[in-house]
């Protein structure tokens, strides 16, 4: 539950979140979750509002106080005006202005003035007793977390993902990983694709970890018995993601519709999507709209339970045109936890945990190929299970979420004993 926002903090941590809570980002509930268990205390800022009120098992186990800073500045004008006010007799105003306004004439938008004056707010909001800040995703939060470091002369960190990294301009990045100009005392980031990118644009590589987020296995059930497949129902197929460009959906309905007519399927998707007009369109036009089911957002044990009664998993990722992509999606792990076989495409990190024939078939992303990748699974089920049981011995061995929390328990530990 949200505390009165003009209260001030108690704890030593300030951790900034595009929002919470977010389905479509448990690795973050995740990873605020371990550290709290872990004995760390902190505040939640999170720049946006819930579009709902659903939420995961993970997020109700984190207790921390939530506060919401201002999503628009001219929704809450008395407090923005407030708070700037105060922001402008802190000592590091004069530079943090100077550091906006460089950024500013750079990237004249809205939401570059918007991120001065949300840092504005959180820099006044958050109390003495917080000695410094870290924030999730290296565009929007990591400006805002800045922005108001600068302001109180606090240290503070990032940890960058996907999106943030590669549709980020390399000045941005760079200055924001350059602890001789302001930035992250660290940054840590979940891919090794990530993180060469990342310490090819920091001042000093040394301060870029990879820590992966792998998978807290005691929130999961043990996967299921997978019984001999019923013929008589059809193979069910299920994918979870976002509606948008990078996942691939456009393509994998392409795919569905060249299955042979023989071939009896049904596919299921979750997930939310600006997206889900024009695919849902676009599979009343390709003639498959009846074998498929969008369910939407759903809570993460009904994604689990999905899981435990499909057959195969999809997410057929891409480069969007804007350079976007996945990360290493954290559900190929929580269907690898289900011994749920997984078909993807090898694109950004997705190879680091599924190795091509042996944890899962890694296909191009045309609709020919993904359809003949669908087609052979179907066909040979020992296969499926095979894949299936090498992700999960994969996951149970090199995947836990114990050795990433530990790097960052650490980190964050040094960075609140800075001055």
């Amino acid at each position: 539950m949200a505390t009165d926002p003009a209260a001030t903090a108690s704890v030593p941590l300030a951790i900034v979140v595009k929002c919470w809570p977010r389905l479509s980002e448990t690795f973050v509930a995740q990873e605020l979750a371990a550290l709290e268990s872990g004995g760390q205390q902190f505040e939640i800022w999170s720049l946006r509002h819930p579009a709902n009120e659903k939420k995961h098992p993970l997020h109700e186990a984190v207790k921390a106080a939530v506060r919401y800073l201002p999503e628009y500045l001219h929704e809450e004008p008395v407090r923005v005006l407030r708070d700037w006010l105060k922001a402008r007799k802190l000592p590091g105003y004069p530079e943090a202005k100077r550091i906006w306004w460089q950024d500013f004439r750079r990237d004249i938008t809205r939401n570059r003035i918007r991120r001065f004056g949300q840092g504005c707010v959180l820099a006044t909001e958050t109390g003495d007793s917080t000695r410094a800040l870290y924030a999730h995703f290296l565009h929007t939060p990591g400006s805002v977390a800045r922005y108001a470091a600068i302001l109180r002369g606090a240290p503070w960190a990032v940890s960058a993902h996907a999106k943030d990294i590669w549709t980020s301009p390399d000045w941005e990045v760079s200055e924001k990983l350059d602890t001789t100009g302001y930035g992250a005392q660290f940054a840590v980031t979940c891919t090794e694709a990530g993180a060469v990118q990342l310490r090819s644009l920091a001042a000093n590589p040394k301060t870029v970890d990879l820590a992966y987020h792998g998978l807290d296995l005691s929130r999961f059930p043990p996967p299921p018995e997978r019984s001999a497949k019923d013929q008589s129902k059809p193979f069910q197929l299920l994918s979870v993601g976002r509606l948008v460009e990078k996942k691939g959906f456009d393509r994998l309905l392409d795919a569905l519709a060249l299955l042979p007519s023989d071939c009896s399927w049904h596919w299921v998707h979750i997930g939310p999507g600006d997206l889900k007009s024009k695919l849902q369109e676009q599979a009343q036009r390709l003639g498959i709209a009846e074998h498929i089911t969008w369910c939407g957002e759903c809570e993460q044990p009904e994604v689990i339970e999905h899981m435990r009664n499909s057959d195969l998993f999809v997410l057929p990722s891409r480069v969007a045109t804007d350079g976007d992509r996945d990360g290493l999606p954290n559900v190929l792990m929580e269907a690898a936890s289900q011994k749920l076989p997984i078909l993807s495409t090898p694109v950004a990190a997705i190879p680091e945990f599924i190795q091509h024939n042996t944890h899962g078939y890694l296909s191009d992303d045309a609709p020919d190929a993904l359809a003949k990748a669908i087609v052979a699974l179907i066909s040979d089920r020992q296969l499926c299970s095979e894949f299936a049981e090498a992700a999960y011995s994969r996951l149970v061995e090199e995947f836990g979420v114990e050795r990433g929390i530990g790097l960052l328990q650490q980190r964050l530990t040094t960075l609140l004993t800075l001055d």
